[in-house]
């Protein structure tokens, strides 16, 4: 701690917890002013405030790098959260940082994209915030001019697909990749085939299979498979950085590992519903199942345990939530009619909320990783890799982002007791020890024994001035000459 803090004070002192660093466990105070951390571990007698953690672990607040929030679906559906009612939701469950999307429609400016969202997200979001750029068409005016410039402005990361209706071609992501590399960005990538999809769905369709556990089987795992590994293939070749969504299976996370062995530019999560949901899930009576419909969809117990080894080894980085929230309702799940197929379901579920009580019931109450890793998979990881300048971490000079976490508290969740608007909540029944008792943002209380504290545009825009994933400087097609 600086010698002008130890004389006049600060702010606030969270006292006694276990604090959790990325270099380690310490136990003693933690000290903020203006929002900043500015001593841990050290003893500080002279605070405007104390809060008592004896106990207690005091961790970073999460950071969930992949939420769709007020956001148009494939399918021309609204999803269900506004900026402040998803805010709201991670707020309540210890997120204090999220990247949506700012999702690119047909034929529209890619500028027009991000100063629509923007403008969405300063008038509601009550938690800080950064964006993905969404390309889905590279043919509009500007578009190149535009993408350097919102790259160059501070939006690092871009996403793109290679499924839906909102898919680009080899070639299309091949220039993409390109452009990123000139201008020094992260290209997100929802990796599946869509040709083994549209099979495997119309095949399923003509035989009469279209209930919500056949969803499971028309995405096959081969099509996560096939292009996870041309995505990887393709950075290795252009030596451009790329961030792999949502990884489902075992063998997805095996061609992860074997890119990263050749030395691919490469990175990939996975999320809270394939690390403890398995397909059966999707199993029940009438259109219910629908409510847990996700793309790719969830796996099995053998592709569980092998995600939960890829993500304490390393293979893949971290854990989001994949927040797609569409109600189970005319609004939503059911905008088909009463009793839709499958192929006419909203594919989401809701995730902001939960991600982080989950993941701490399974790797700190459970021994599953254990709380640094929790710590490391939940926010650290995604703020280096995402750069997001001084979140995700408990450090000097970080921003005062800050969750204690009771462990010995124990929640059943019910059935619609969640803060987001999704109308349901899809851990119904599940049981986590160890909750969120205080969650600060920049030094500030936002969550106070279950009280929500913030307010609609408190959230801050967090600008990302450079590419924090680096090239490896080689390429493929280099390394044959």
């Amino acid at each position: 701690m600086k010698a002008g803090f130890m004389s006049s004070g600060v702010d606030l002192v969270i006292h006694d917890g276990r604090v959790v660093t990325p270099e380690g466990i310490v136990e003693g105070d933690l000290a903020i002013t203006d929002g900043r951390i500015v001593s841990i571990g050290t003893s500080v007698t002279k605070t405007k405030r104390r809060i008592f953690a004896s106990g207690k672990w005091v961790m970073p607040g999460g950071v969930d790098p992949h939420a769709h929030i007020e956001q148009m679906s494939g399918m021309g559906l609204w999803n269900a959260d506004t900026f402040e009612t998803a805010t709201k939701s991670a707020a309540m469950g210890g997120t204090t940082s999220v990247i949506s999307f700012a999702a690119q429609a047909r034929g529209q400016l890619l500028s027009e994209t991000v100063a629509d969202y923007a403008a969405r997200a300063a008038r509601g979001a009550m938690i800080d915030y950064a964006f993905h750029l969404t390309v889905t068409d590279t043919e509009v005016d500007e578009f190149d001019n535009d993408l350097a410039a919102l790259i160059n402005a501070g939006h690092r990361s871009l996403k793109v697909f290679t499924t839906y209706n909102i898919q680009l071609n080899d070639g299309q992501l091949l220039d993409i990749f390109e452009k990123a590399k000139q201008s020094g960005a992260l290209v997100c990538v929802h990796a599946e085939n869509d040709a083994i999809i549209a099979q495997a769905k119309d095949n399923l369709i003509r035989a009469g299979h279209v209930s919500p556990l056949d969803h499971a089987r028309s995405r096959p795992r081969m099509a996560e498979i096939e292009a996870v590994e041309r995505i990887c293939r393709f950075a290795e070749y252009l030596d451009q950085p790329v961030m792999l969504f949502h990884i489902s299976t075992s063998d997805g996370a095996s061609a992860i590992a074997a890119a990263k062995a050749r030395g691919a530019p490469v990175w990939a999560e996975t999320c809270t519903h394939y690390l403890l949901m398995t397909e059966e899930i999707l199993d029940k009576p009438g259109l219910q199942g629908a409510k847990w419909m996700c793309s790719p969809p969830q796996r099995t117990k053998h592709d569980q345990d092998a995600l939960w080894a890829a993500l304490l080894g390393g293979t893949l980085s971290l854990v989001s939530s994949d927040h797609a929230p569409y109600r189970f309702d005319e609004s939503g799940k059911l905008a088909a009619g009463t009793n839709p197929g499958f192929h006419q379901i909203a594919n989401g579920l809701p995730g902001l909320e939960t991600r982080l009580p989950i993941l701490f019931n399974a790797m700190v109450t459970q021994g599953r990783g254990g709380p640094q890793a929790f710590a490391e998979l939940t926010s650290h990881s995604a703020a280096r890799i995402y750069g997001l300048q001084r979140k995700g971490a408990i450090a000097e000079g970080m921003d005062a982002d800050i969750v204690v976490w009771d462990p010995e508290k124990t929640v059943t969740y019910g059935t619609n007791d969640l803060h987001d608007n999704v109308g349901y909540n899809p851990w119904a029944g599940y049981s986590v020890t160890g909750w969120p008792d205080l969650v600060m943002l920049r030094g500030q209380p936002l969550v106070q024994d279950g009280v929500f504290l913030g307010s609609p545009g408190n959230g801050k825009w967090i600008h990302r001035p450079f590419l924090a994933t680096k090239p490896n400087r080689r390429t493929a097609e280099a390394e044959t000459k």
